[in-house]
This record gives structure tokens, sequence and C-alpha cells, in this order.
């Protein structure tokens, strides 16, 4: 590492790389929660790209702030949802919206996790461990902020609707604590297809699996983390069919998206690749005046969707009622 490189500070980093003729271009902000907005605005206002971690903020004003900001700079931003950048979530994402189902009636979302199933926070905590268990850095929803919001943009972006309104249960499986480890919710999608979400870090035995369920008038889709490079396509009469990563009848664009031939494991590293390499293409075509690519990886307008999501989930909670979500 170069040390006039080396920067003690976000400021101090912004500076000094606007000042060498080879600065940078983007930044990726993988720190704590509660640090994201701050830092994501600077990177704006300095014009370079960003490609944010999950939360993107802590609320949807935060989160729309950034939207305004990252279109009057002109400049580009990543949401890093890997499970949107799976070439079986992508090639469901494509089938959706090619009418393969028919018209989305039914999407049901879970991701579930065993991380927090025992106390944790009673235990030694690393400095991770502190502000995860702090509200006030982790986000409104613990579990929303780590998993939850992963589960509500995959669903969205392979059914092709935003959530418009939910009635949600938010609390803890672990009685006595003071983060949320577990969401369930109902879900009425723009457009007027039913839902159900669940999410929890608190399910004892549990592996790290989503899986997601998307339900049209003439067939379903089905996808899930445990076998993540197949997806199962079932048609309403018909013998259900299973699709597989590298399958040569794909279209181009999904294969592009594996390394390896079906059957090799590949995961949640290579999705972050795709995006990586999809805000990559995407800029270096704007530099070079070329067609921009039409890469469909998570963004800014995505993050706030979800941010807005989040704070309908807990007005829900709170009042007992249908909440909607801002957009």
């Amino acid at each position: 590492m170069d040390p006039a490189r080396s920067y003690g500070s976000v400021p101090e980093m912004l500076a000094g790389e606007r000042a060498r003729p080879d600065g940078v271009d983007a930044v990726a902000i993988m720190t704590p929660n509660d640090t994201h907005y701050g830092f994501a605005a600077a990177a704006l206002d300095a014009r370079l790209d960003v490609m944010c971690d999950k939360p993107v903020t802590h609320d949807a004003a935060q989160a729309r702030d950034l939207v305004q900001r990252a279109r009057a700079q002109e400049r580009l931003f990543a949401v890093a949802h890997g499970y949107s950048a799976y070439p079986m979530t992508r090639h469901a994402r494509q089938l959706v919206r090619d009418g393969a189902i028919g018209a989305v009636r039914l999407v049901q979302v879970e991701y579930i996790q065993s991380g927090l199933a025992t106390r944790a926070e009673d235990g030694p905590l690393s400095n991770r461990l502190r502000w995860i268990f702090d509200p006030a850095r982790s986000g409104q929803a613990l579990v929303m902020s780590a998993i939850g919001c992963h589960a509500q943009h995959l669903a969205c972006f392979v059914a092709g609707a935003n959530v418009a309104r939910v009635m949600a249960d938010a609390g803890t499986l672990r009685p006595g604590r003071q983060v949320i480890d577990h969401v369930s919710a109902l879900l009425e999608f723009e457009g007027g297809a039913r839902g159900s979400f669940t999410a929890t870090q608190a399910a004892a035995g549990g592996e790290n699996d989503i899986r997601l369920r998307v339900y049209g008038e003439a067939g379903m889709l089905d996808w899930s983390h445990r076998e993540s490079g197949y997806l199962k396509l079932a048609m309403q009469g018909e013998p259900v069919r299973t699709i597989g990563r590298g399958d040569p009848d794909l279209p181009a664009e999904i294969i592009a998206l594996g390394r390896t031939p079906r059957g090799h494991p590949e995961g949640l590293r290579e999705a972050f690749a795709n995006i990586y390499a999809e805000l990559a293409q995407d800029r270096m075509a704007r530099e070079l005046g070329e067609p921009v690519p039409r890469f469909p990886y998570p963004r800014i307008e995505d993050g706030a969707h979800t941010m807005a999501f989040i704070e309908a989930c807990m007005a829900s909670q709170e009042r007992g009622a249908w909440a909607a979500v801002a957009g």
C-alpha cells in the first residue's frame, strides 16, 4: 500500500485523492451501519461513484437525500444486495418480466439465520458486536439492517414491483433482548400482488438461508440459497422443471454471470463481484461516451425503498395495523 494514499479519515482521503491527477473514481463503503450515510454523502459531494453496504442509511429521509445527491452530481450508486446478482435470481427476474408465469399474484420470501439464537450480547463483546447490539448504531431493527433488507430487496427485484403496504410483527425471539431479531409481515405489492415476509437471526439450528417463491397466474418460480445454482419453474399442470446455472439454453447475459460449469460451487462472493463488475462497466461506458449497458444491479433508489419498507414495518408494529410504504 502506498503510504501516501493511506489516510487517517474519510475527509482526509477525499481531499487527498481530489488533489491527485490519478485520484480515485469511486469508493466502497463497508463500515458500521451508522457511518454509511455520512460517508456516502461526502463521497457523492466529492463527485465520486459509490458502492455501499446495506443498509444505506439509518432512515428513509437520509436515503432519499442520497438519491437526490446522486442525481444532482450525476453519480452512480450501487447497493451490495448480492442475492440479486446470482445467475438464477437474475434469470427468475427475467422470466417474470417476460411473462413466463403470468401476472404475479403471490410472493413469499424468508431469510432464516441462527447467529443470534443464543444471547451473544451477554458474552464478551468485540468491537463489531458492540455496534451491532447498539440500536442507535445498527439501525431501526437489527434483523432488517442485517438480513431482512436482502429478503425484501430480492422479493421486489424478482417480482418487479415495490411493496405498497405492510402488516408487520416486529420483536424478539429471545426474551429480554434490546434489539429486534425477528420480523414477519403480510405484504401488498404495487399492482395488487400479495405476499409474506419473514426474517430472523434467532432461529436455533437454522442455517443461513434465503428462499423466494413467486407465484403467477400460470405457474411459479422457486429459488433457495441452499441450492443457489438451480431455479425451479413449475407451470400449472406440467412437470416441474429445474433450470441450472450454466445450462446452454440460458440467455447470454445470464450465463455471463457465472464463472464455472454447472455443478461447480459458486456463491455470494461471485455475486458481489458481479455487482462490482457491472458498476465498473457502467462507469467506463459513461467515461468513454459509449452506450451505457442496462445492468440491473441494485441502486440507491432501491436502498431508499428498503428504508421506507423498514419504517413501515416498525409503524405497523407500533399501531397494530397496516402501514403504507412511503414512495
